[in-house]
């Protein structure tokens, strides 16, 4: 899990700003389930339940894009979850109406090269500033402060199990979270785990936190059957090989899964769950 930080909003850091991505629980289905329950707006458009892909944040009149794999999602419950691409967050979620406040906000607290720091800033502040005015045509969502400053959304499509490259969120030992050191060989970030699924081939292949990795992969009837995995022989540093060592627990064994728009949650019999969230 990632080391968390609880702080009010006023007292947020560059770092420790995220968009939201769903905490729901893995239960074995690609599709994920967009008709049920779900908070409405004056307008009569559902806020809750419904996964949203962050398009911009505009303050003080600039507009800041958002990372591809930037996503938000409100629960029914009062419970907001999420991630900018680089980091994740979890915050309270008061809906009433045509207003959304969140607040109690937990981060992780990780630089990322691809997320630029200024939209981080900008969404944090924006997220949290206060009690927040909604407008949903359905497909879009725009949130707006009392001070006029916006954070644009629309409708999150479901992203493909085959072919899609998963950026895997690998849980840390007792809350301590595994922080990128460096670039490897290819250049992709040292301990930034993903995996990418062939349909035709039948196999799972990508990254771990420290080597890469392949392995079959049969899928059937919401479930994936993972082969012994076969990997690369580098050695990083301990924590980096620790995740590795966790992540590994999921192959040769079979696991639940479900993709709840870009979001894929794979849970061992064990009961062991991992996120990832889908590149663009």
């Amino acid at each position: 899990m990632y080391r968390q930080k609880r702080q009010r909003s006023k007292t947020l850091t560059v770092a420790a700003v995220a968009a939201l991505v769903p905490l729901a629980a893995a239960c074995g289905s690609e599709k994920a389930n967009d008709s049920d329950g779900g908070s409405v707006g004056a307008d009569g458009q559902r806020i809750t339940g419904v996964q949203w892909s962050i398009d911009s944040v505009t303050v003080d009149g600039t507009t800041h894009r958002a990372p591809d794999a930037a996503r938000v999602r409100i629960d029914d419950a009062g419970e907001a979850a999420g991630s900018t691409g680089c980091n994740s967050f979890s915050a309270r979620a008061d809906v009433d109406g045509e207003r959304v406040r969140l607040s109690d906000a937990m981060f992780t607290e990780k630089a990322c090269d691809k997320t630029p720091v200024d939209f981080e800033k900008s969404l944090g502040r924006t997220l949290t500033t206060g009690s927040l005015t909604t407008e949903n045509d359905g497909d879009r969502l725009t949130l707006t402060t009392d001070a006029g400053d916006t954070v644009r959304l629309s409708k999150a499509q479901d992203a493909s199990l085959y072919g899609t490259k998963w950026a895997v969120d690998v849980p840390g030992p007792e809350g301590q979270e595994s922080h990128p050191v460096g670039k490897d060989e290819k250049g992709d970030e040292k301990g930034g785990a993903h995996l990418t699924f062939d349909r035709d081939a039948k196999t799972v292949s990508g990254r771990l936190p420290c080597n890469r990795v392949n392995a079959s992969a049969t899928v059937s009837d919401g479930s994936i059957t993972l082969g012994a995995p076969s990997t690369t022989r580098m050695m990083c540093e301990g924590s980096l090989m620790d995740a590795e060592k966790r992540l590994l627990g999921l192959f040769d064994g079979k696991v639940d899964y479900r993709i709840d728009q870009g979001t894929l949650t794979l849970t061992s019999e064990d009961g062991t769950t991992v996120r990832a969230v889908a590149e663009k």
